[in-house]
C-alpha cells in the first residue's frame, strides 16, 4: 500500500472542526444534506453557464444521449 503525504484542504480541516464535536445522527444527517445541497447547487449554476455560453438546448442533449455529437466540449 502506498502513502501519500498530502496536506489537508481548507475544507477539510473546517469539516474537522465540525466533526470534533459529538453530534447526533440527526444533526450529522442535517449537515451531510447542508452540504450537499450547497455542492449541488454550484453544479446547478455552473450548468446553468455553460449551457447559455455555448447555446445548448434540449435538443443539443437528445443529440449526445442518441450518440450523435462527435464535437468535443470546450469550457
Amino acid at each position: 500500500m502506498v502513502q501519500q503525504n498530502k496536506a489537508l484542504t481548507n475544507l477539510q480541516l473546517e469539516l474537522l472542526k465540525i466533526y470534533s464535536f459529538n453530534i447526533s445522527d440527526e444533526q450529522l444527517s442535517e449537515i451531510r444534506g447542508i452540504l450537499t445541497e450547497y455542492f449541488a447547487d454550484k453544479a446547478t449554476v455552473e450548468m446553468d453557464r455553460l449551457w447559455d455560453e455555448n447555446g445548448w438546448t434540449n435538443e443539443t442533449m437528445d443529440e449526445w444521449l442518441k450518440g450523435g455529437n462527435d464535437d468535443t466540449i470546450e469550457s
